[in-house]
């Protein structure tokens, strides 16, 4: 019967919203203030989501069924470990093939527009000389990817159909996806079919791209053969692996064949899946500080919206309280007023969510140019965020009611 009777108070226009209605500047303020916080969890889950999209993509297109890392290593081309284990894995049953591929991050790069216009403003070695302190050249960095041309390491056809190019001495595949600070490297190869640049203090031929993408913590990729790269950084650098590609025979199983090797080889030495050396990565950048302190973003920015929603829906409570208290006087339960109140505050919810979603729109373009790191509204962190905000207004509206539950019409009147 009651039931009844709050259908039909709510029939013509909801109580919820009258309530929240009645004052259009409050509601304004509510309203701003979900906003606002939603604006701060897209911020930082949209970082964080790039973040995590990229640390995976040399592992997802790595020519292999397991791989070999160095026990120490935290993650991908940490810590290598010596290249005759290699050969120790490649007599295990089942193995087809075991290929080294060498991983070698925070490499000098200079931007091509940068150095000088004929080659005699270049050193014998390739390193920029400039014409007076005004032109010094600051360079950015890059990750080196090698390996033997023979046994390619990737699964990338545009990276295998361009091998022969790399036989040549100091030339390099570039990811036209990396960050724009490296130079207009894709603009400049339609131009000509190499490109010039200083990689390492060493001169440089671009030969071709190819597209893999960049991080937040690596601005590009370059794909050299093992023998430039022994030539950069000496023969011995050779010996020494930053991942194996074992490739299994037809019919072998990963899992028994993942054993054995375990088995056969050292405890230094550590057998992944690609499914469980991607969970490794992530794992490793979840602890990272700068995974920390993003999620520290996206719950300051939680807090920030219950505290607001709090704040209205608990004025709003105290403002109608002799209302509510007629209401219980009649008979209605504590359970039938709460659900006016959590009603009020899915709207607020609703409402708030559409200007923070169109707002952070506009947040992300400001930071994808002033970071260069591509950042768009995903359906994901959409779904996310919006969770999050009915949860946050929904908690909000729930410790607002807590005066109601108390309230006796017996004290109001």
């Amino acid at each position: 019967m009651k039931g009844e009777q709050l259908r039909k108070l709510t029939a013509e226009r909801p109580l919820a919203w009258a309530q929240l209605s009645h004052q259009k500047a409050r509601l304004a303020v509510a309203i701003t203030g979900v906003a606002f916080a939603n604006i701060l969890m897209f911020a930082q889950l949209g970082i964080r989501a790039v973040l995590f999209d990229g640390i995976t993509l040399i592992h997802e297109n790595l020519q292999g069924d397991l791989f070999l890392m160095s026990s120490y290593s935290r993650a991908l081309g940490f810590q290598p470990f010596a290249r005759i284990y290699l050969y120790q894995a490649n007599a295990v049953s089942g193995v087809a093939t075991v290929n080294p591929l060498y991983i070698m991050g925070g490499i000098d790069w200079i931007n091509p527009e940068q150095l000088p216009a004929s080659s005699e403003g270049l050193s014998p070695s390739g390193t920029p000389e400039p014409a007076n302190q005004e032109d010094e050249i600051f360079p950015d960095r890059v990750k080196i990817l090698a390996f033997n041309l023979a046994q390619p390491a990737f699964t990338l056809p545009e990276i295998n159909q361009q091998l022969d190019k790399l036989k040549e001495p100091d030339t390099i595949l570039f990811d036209r996806l990396s960050q724009d600070g490296l130079g207009p490297i894709p603009d400049l190869m339609t131009q000509k079919p190499q490109v010039t640049t200083v990689m390492g203090n060493r001169r440089t031929q671009i030969a071709g791209l190819y597209t893999l993408g960049s991080t937040l913590f690596t601005k590009g990729h370059v794909i050299m053969s093992d023998l430039n790269y022994a030539a950069r950084n000496g023969p011995e650098s050779l010996d020494s692996v930053s991942v194996g590609l074992v490739r299994l025979d037809a019919g072998a199983d990963p899992l028994q064949v993942q054993a054995q090797l375990q088995k056969a080889l050292p405890p230094s030495i550590q057998v992944f899946t690609r499914t469980e050396l991607i969970q490794k990565e992530a794992a490793f950048y979840a602890t990272d500080p700068s995974g920390v302190v993003l999620n520290f973003g996206a719950m300051m920015g939680f807090v920030v919206g219950v505290i607001v929603v709090y704040q209205v829906l608990y004025s709003d409570v105290l403002e109608h309280l002799p209302e509510y208290a007629t209401l219980k006087a009649m008979g209605f339960s504590d359970n039938a007023l709460l659900r006016v109140v959590l009603q009020e505050a899915l709207i607020l919810a609703v409402l708030g969510f559409v200007p923070g979603c169109v707002s952070s729109i506009g947040v992300y373009s400001l930071l994808s140019s002033l970071t260069k790191i591509p950042l768009s509204l995903r359906p994901d962190v959409m779904a996310q965020v919006f969770i999050l905000t009915i949860v946050m207004c929904m908690g909000a509206g729930g410790i607002a009611t807590r005066k109601l539950r108390q309230a006796d019409p017996a004290d109001v009147f």
